[in-house]
């Protein structure tokens, strides 16, 4: 990965932050060299401050560090895209993003994330996600299977609460399942992907 700092007479390229689980655009910032090192020292991403006139590594003050995933760079090489997990809101204001963009696509993520945290960090060993997963492959495929059945039923009917009360379980124990099978969201949607210009499907 070669960078080219020399493009601008600062030294200083741009970088854009995206949430490493939902690609939503977080904050744009801007490193020179010394602070593109900072950045895979610490592994926390590392500005380079033009009204501070120095090295600044997002949350050092509020705590809100942005973790880096993956660093690529474009066709130009003079513009970084790093994928980032968030720790608190990015922006200044409290917002999530310095956009004000909100994903509803996100959320599942998130939903996805948390459910892995408390999987893996085992940090609340009474919570259901954690019971449910422990109990093992079998009785997961159960529960997803009765949510799918009860979402049926309430497909039939007219309360649109229930309905979606339904989905959101089904989506939920879901996830579950795919924790438990080893995969992710991303893995489904590049399926899905792989599909859009394949051979319709006959059911």
């Amino acid at each position: 990965m070669k960078i080219d700092f020399t493009k601008s007479n600062d030294g200083l390229v741009p970088v854009v932050i995206q949430n490493y689980l939902n690609n939503q655009v977080l904050m744009l910032g801007y490193m020179n060299e010394e602070a593109f090192a900072k950045t895979e020292e610490l592994g926390k991403v590392t500005f380079y401050s033009r009204s501070k006139n120095r090295l600044w590594t997002k949350g050092e003050e509020s705590g809100n560090f942005l973790e880096v995933k993956s660093i690529a760079i474009d066709c130009d090489n003079d513009t970084i895209l790093i994928k980032a997990k968030p720790f608190g809101p990015t922006c200044h204001t409290g917002s999530t993003t310095c956009f004000n963009e909100i994903s509803n696509r996100g959320f599942v993520y998130e939903l996805e994330q948390t459910i892995n945290d408390r999987i893996d960090l085992a940090e609340d060993k009474d919570s259901y996600t954690y019971k449910l997963y422990n109990k093992g492959i079998n009785k997961i495929a159960q529960k997803v299977g009765e949510e799918a059945v009860e979402i049926v039923i309430e497909a039939k009917d007219n309360n649109d609460d229930l309905f979606l009360g339904e989905a959101a379980d089904l989506m939920y124990h879901y996830l579950i399942l795919l924790k438990a099978k080893g995969f992710k969201l991303e893995d489904v949607e590049n399926v899905l992907k792989s599909r859009e210009n394949g051979p319709r499907r006959e059911s």
